[in-house]
């Protein structure tokens, strides 16, 4: 008989049987403030390995590992420089990612065989209720089949998931709807490998240091493929609706709705807020594809802030294969 995942609202309970699961070596669904993260024990190679199979996930990805305090970094991390110190001070918790030089208590199932790990602490006090209940860290990717839509809600999880996780906690729509920031720290240098829900401009002011890109495409964090948070319909990237004739398409525009009548049209935010079509971007995409709509005309959004992150979710949904 085939497993069923068992998909229940996020209580006191719930959290409870979420966390006995994950102590037994099973998977678990849970919210965060940025995406559903698929979450296993980050110290069971067997229970990690369940993450890749039930994504489909390729094994030279590696995931990032959830705290719910911060001082259980020093139990993954070989050391924690100061000037990284100053940047769990300033951003944890919340949508940031470090990576970091990693202990060998970590797997390297975890780690996609890299000597360094990718940590972070969420804001989301469903998330860190449920690590701090299981006692240990939790290694999380997003919840979505690989190169796949990230979910921004239960029920995505469930589409795209099927039967995959033990238990998938409903704990609503998240709040940020983009993936986290992840900065990787190397000798003495911060390079940023992901745009995310912090944005970098932010970060290199309150924090006073300088990101740099790195030029190399070794894939040392995740989101770093070019063809990636890929809706089944073919994405195509307008400047307005002039562009775009296909009136059986979907079209998602930055602030103002189209006149021309597309079988879906939708405004990430009519008021121009970066924060509010963050958190709509994801969303649109599942619903275009509960429509079995095959194309999507989208627009970008202004290239500052937080809109470097939606508009690099926007480049690789768009991206070709290869």
């Amino acid at each position: 008989m085939k497993k069923k995942s068992n998909f229940i609202k996020v209580s006191n309970k719930s959290l409870k049987t979420a966390a006995k699961i994950l102590k037994k070596g099973g998977v678990v669904a849970f919210p965060t403030e940025t995406v559903y993260g698929l979450g296993a024990c980050a110290f069971d190679s067997k229970a990690a390995a369940k993450i890749f199979k039930i994504k489909k996930r390729p094994f030279f990805d590696p995931l990032i590992v959830h705290i719910c305090d911060k001082s259980q970094l020093s139990i993954l991390s070989l050391e924690i420089p100061p000037k990284v110190k100053r940047l769990t001070d300033l951003f944890w918790p919340g949508p940031l990612t470090l990576i970091l030089k990693k202990k060998e208590s970590v797997p390297d199932i975890v780690t996609a065989g890299l000597n360094t790990v990718a940590v972070r602490m969420p804001s989301c006090q469903i998330s860190l209720k449920l690590i701090k209940e299981a006692g240990f860290p939790i290694a999380a990717p997003s919840a979505n089949l690989f190169s796949r839509i990230s979910p921004v809600r239960a029920s995505h999880v469930k589409n795209q998931l099927k039967n995959g996780p033990d238990l998938i906690l409903d704990g609503g729509k998240t709040l940020k709807g983009l993936e986290s920031t992840i900065i990787k720290f190397e000798k003495g240098k911060f390079y940023i490998l992901r745009e995310g829900a912090l944005p970098s401009d932010k970060i290199e002011k309150k924090a006073k240091i300088k990101l740099i890109k790195p030029k190399q495409a070794k894939i040392t964090a995740p989101g770093m493929l070019k063809k990636h948070y890929s809706p089944k319909a073919e994405v195509i990237i307008v400047k307005g609706e002039k562009e775009a004739g296909d009136l059986r398409a979907a079209y998602i525009a930055f602030k103002k709705l189209p006149l021309k009548n597309f079988k879906y049209k939708k405004v990430l935010s009519s008021k121009g807020c970066l924060e509010e079509a963050a958190a709509n971007l994801f969303d649109f995409f599942h619903e275009t594809e509960k429509m079995k709509i095959k194309k999507i005309y989208v627009e970008k959004v202004p290239h500052k802030g937080l809109g470097k992150a939606i508009n690099d979710r926007i480049i690789r949904a768009a991206a070709k294969e290869g």
